[in-house]
């Protein structure tokens, strides 16, 4: 019986990567299967990009293998599957697995050597803003789907309630429309308890403590005609006032009180003190200092980009959409998403996120543009080929790692078309998403108040400037040389 396609690729990446039994950890994002690696010299990274149905691989704190929107949580999900864990879960050692059974107590002790040396690699390596970028990456990553669903059906039901409102569609409707908003608001109102659930599970804390600490900041039980006071100021605290940001920060001292008391508290009494103890003060800290300190930099956050992007207009678009792509290659991107999502909350939308989209369809024009130079190139116009149907849709990461990053000259022309789009759309102004996680043309769709033709005016300017600067500007000459796919 054939091999699939998926279980062929979870077996190719295991076997260049050094086999289960050299990665720790494994998750996955909407396209790269992302694993904690033990010894890198195991790693055959010309055999990992060599592999059919691998667009890319990028070293950072993880080892990153492209494999694209679709096939990539099947993947993973087969790795992990292989080796009985979930994802985000440690993998077995090797003794566990019975590998280290098998060795030569030298090649035990050359195993264990390797191991130690590739665990002190990590730690020179690991910087606190890469360790900060990287724990928020894993609270995010686990709820982009949640976004994308939950923002197309309040999408669809905010375009519904204006034809209520414009007597185009019957009052039929209207029970419908009511059902679509309660499974948007199923999300975005109990946002803060999703986000102190993943924080619990990221920093070592009890999973359901961090999601009562999220839903600390919410307020239940609080009226307007007696509220509790802001300790600094004196004001009444509003319901989810600091947002993700506290409760990210919160439930971060939640993980080191739980930890401490597990450690001084007998066994006998553990489960009764530890979680009222840690709930209590954590609880009274998240309300009167978390709320009001990270309130006032929420509202910072929000109010200097709003004020960035009115000022600046085209130039702070421009900007914008020139350097994403070099933040995405450096993990900085992934700071952008609690902001991303205080806007959302605070303003009903983002105006950063259709701004930064506008890097991936630079990418798109830049390729359009190779595709015609380099034609007699096979190799590189099947990568394209390849590549361009889901970077219309707003996944670049083929693209980039596939295409124009290795090329050199490309990926820099594929930027200037990103801060062209960039430009456009940030002159027009007002045009904003209601949720985060897509972009490209999939965005559309989470375009608010009906400013998507702006929004894909940017994106036609980002697709002709990227073409126009990569045509004659970005086409290295050895890629245009005829190959053989």
């Amino acid at each position: 019986m054939a091999e699939d396609k998926v279980t062929r690729l979870a077996r190719e990446i295991y076997q260049n990567v050094g086999g289960p039994e050299n990665v720790s950890k494994l998750i996955h994002c909407m396209t790269r299967v992302r694993m904690t690696i033990k010894d890198t010299s195991k790693v055959d990274m010309a055999g990992l990009k060599a592999i059919d149905g691998v667009m890319g691989v990028v070293e950072e704190d993880t080892l990153q293998v492209v494999v694209g929107p679709g096939t990539v949580n099947k993947v993973a999900a087969a790795m992990v599957e292989q080796v009985g864990v979930g994802l985000g879960e440690d993998f077995p050692t090797a003794k566990a697995t019975g590998v280290e059974a098998g060795l030569t107590d030298r090649e035990k002790v050359e195993a264990r050597a390797a191991e130690v040396k590739a665990a002190q690699k990590a730690k020179q390596k690991q910087t606190p803003i890469k360790r900060i970028l990287k724990s928020i990456s894993n609270i995010f990553i686990p709820l982009i789907p949640v976004f994308v669903g939950a923002g197309l059906i309040g999408g669809i039901a905010a375009i519904m309630s204006n034809l209520l409102v414009a007597g185009d569609i019957g009052k039929s409707w209207t029970d419908f429309v009511a059902v679509l908003n309660v499974i948007k608001n199923g999300v975005f109102a109990y946002l803060v308890i999703y986000v102190g659930i993943n924080s619990a599970n990221e920093f070592g804390a009890t999973p359901g403590l961090g999601g009562v600490i999220g839903a600390v900041t919410l307020l239940n039980g609080i009226t307007p005609e007696a509220p509790l006071h802001n300790i600094f100021n004196g004001q009444a605290l509003t319901a989810g006032q600091g947002g993700v940001i506290g409760v990210i920060f919160a439930v971060w001292v939640l993980a080191i009180i739980e930890k401490r008391l597990h450690k001084i508290i007998p066994d006998s009494i553990d489960i009764i003190v530890t979680p009222t103890i840690s709930l209590l003060v954590v609880g009274v800290f998240t309300i009167f200092l978390v709320m009001p300190i990270a309130g006032v930099i929420s509202n910072s956050l929000v109010g200097g980009i709003n004020w960035v992007l009115e000022v600046g207009g085209a130039f702070s678009g421009f900007i914008l959409g020139l350097f994403f792509l070099p933040m995405v290659m450096f993990g900085l991107h992934q700071i952008l998403t609690p902001i991303h999502i205080e806007m959302i909350n605070k303003t009903g939308a983002t105006p950063l996120l259709p701004i930064l989209a506008m890097a991936g369809a630079g990418q798109v024009g830049a390729a359009l543009a190779l595709w015609i130079r380099c034609r007699k190139n096979k190799e590189l116009t099947n990568l394209i080929k390849g590549a361009l149907p889901v970077g219309f849709l707003g996944i670049g990461e083929p693209l980039i790692y596939g295409v124009t990053l290795p090329l050199g000259r490309p990926f820099i022309t594929a930027c200037i078309g990103g801060g062209i789009g960039g430009a456009v759309v940030g002159w027009l102004g007002n045009i904003g998403a209601i949720a985060i996680g897509p972009s490209g043309i999939a965005l559309i769709p989470l375009i608010n108040n009906g400013h998507w033709l702006g929004y894909v005016a940017g994106l036609l300017a980002a697709y002709i400037g990227g073409f126009i600067a990569t045509y004659f500007f970005g086409v290295p000459k050895e890629a245009t040389l005829p190959k053989e796919a």
